[in-house]
């Protein structure tokens, strides 16, 4: 029998959350789960126009956006 075990970031998806919300289009958000090279993006982009940002906060919501090694975030 396979046991599996699931890893998850250190990262809260709370918090996650309310920096897409609120400072979303500097790309705060991906600074925080360690995501550099495209937070610098989001930031001189406005948040990719706009698109990005919008992206990235349904991915947030639904639980699919991950940190820099590809981890899921953390729950709630």
């Amino acid at each position: 029998m396979t046991q599996y075990v699931t890893t998850t970031s250190n990262k809260s998806r709370l918090v996650a959350l309310l920096l897409c919300i609120f400072f979303g289009e500097f790309g705060i958000h991906r600074f925080y789960v360690g995501k550099i090279g495209t937070g610098i993006l989001w930031l001189c982009t406005a948040g990719l126009f706009g698109i990005g940002w919008l992206v990235d906060l349904i991915k947030i919501c639904i639980g699919s956006f991950r940190d820099n090694v590809g981890t899921p975030l953390r729950q709630w």
